[in-house]
């Protein structure tokens, strides 16, 4: 019972298909919602070791959509975007990539974030 309400309190929306995928890239990008991507594998211990740090993240920047892509269950993602080693993030606006990160490097993570999140602030004030 303790996973389920956890599950119901986490902001990163885990992206299971394709249609998924494109359902969530498309309602950001029609909302002027910014995107960012943690693209990772059950296998991959760093990428693991990362998910409460972008739990955290999803937290602190709640005007942003955070998305996780285990790149096994949905390879055509992983594909579509070149997604070559684990962990990598990706930043998205208007429904095309701006930023990729590749590592588990919280706070290199966090400036990106942090600098990408301001330059929208900018461009939609």
């Amino acid at each position: 019972m303790e996973g389920l309400e956890q599950q119901n309190r986490t902001r990163v929306v885990k992206v299971d298909s394709l249609e998924s995928w494109d359902f969530y890239v498309t309602q950001a990008t029609n909302q002027g919602t910014p995107i960012v991507i943690h693209f990772t594998a059950a296998w991959c211990i760093p990428s693991v070791a990362m998910n409460p740090f972008f739990e955290e993240l999803a937290s602190s920047f709640p005007d942003v959509l955070f998305l996780t892509v285990d790149v096994d269950e949905v390879k055509e993602v992983a594909t579509k975007l070149e997604i070559k080693a684990m962990p990598t993030f990706v930043l998205m606006k208007n429904g095309a990539p701006d930023d990729k990160l590749v590592g588990a490097n919280p706070e290199e993570i966090r400036k990106r974030i942090d600098s990408f999140v301001q330059s929208i602030r900018v461009f939609v004030a």
